[in-house]
């Protein structure tokens, strides 16, 4: 049974103790029972990490300092690039940001539709990449184009396949 969420007073510090979420999360450090110091880390300024020391979480490591010039040289661009993607996703083509767009519901068919989305916006940058970078005085292949019938369609179905006649 989950209980109905109560105001709680900030300014009053037995209320604030009271509150669930003021409860630890973890276990705090316990000093060295014979020193009676707090392990290192409680006080150390900083540490460092070889590589391997993460195990299999080593996989996420930076060798790059987070904000140093290097690495907004490094994810900057990248970041603008999702961005820029994100922008024209939402923008009024497609306009990926409104709900109304997205009126299906439950979550496997709104990642279809949306996977969907995005495929279409991707073919509309292909799209205009292709008429940027291509030349318009480019001849057009057979391929390119549709062929229309070579005899003009009078209305008689074609020999064996018609339906019989309607009976009597």
């Amino acid at each position: 049974m989950r209980c109905r969420p109560t105001a709680v007073d900030l300014t009053d510090a037995r209320q604030r103790a009271a509150h669930p979420a003021a409860e630890p999360r973890g276990l705090p450090p316990t000093p060295d029972h014979k020193t009676g110091e707090l392990p290192k880390i409680c006080h150390q300024q900083t540490i460092t990490l070889h590589t391997g020391d993460l195990g299999h979480l080593d996989k996420l490591r930076q060798d790059l300092t987070y904000l140093s010039p290097a690495w907004i040289r490094t994810y900057k661009p990248v970041r603008a690039n999702t961005e820029g993607i994100n922008g024209r996703l939402k923008g009024h083509d497609l306009d990926l940001g409104d709900p109304k767009n997205r009126l299906a519901h439950g979550r496997v068919v709104q990642t279809i539709l949306v996977a969907l989305l995005v495929t279409v916006a991707n073919d509309h940058f292909l799209d205009q990449w292709r008429h940027i970078h291509q030349p318009q005085n480019e001849p057009i292949t057979p391929a390119d184009t549709t062929r229309a019938p070579v005899e003009p369609f009078d209305g008689t179905p074609p020999a064996g396949q018609s339906r019989p006649p309607p009976g009597p």
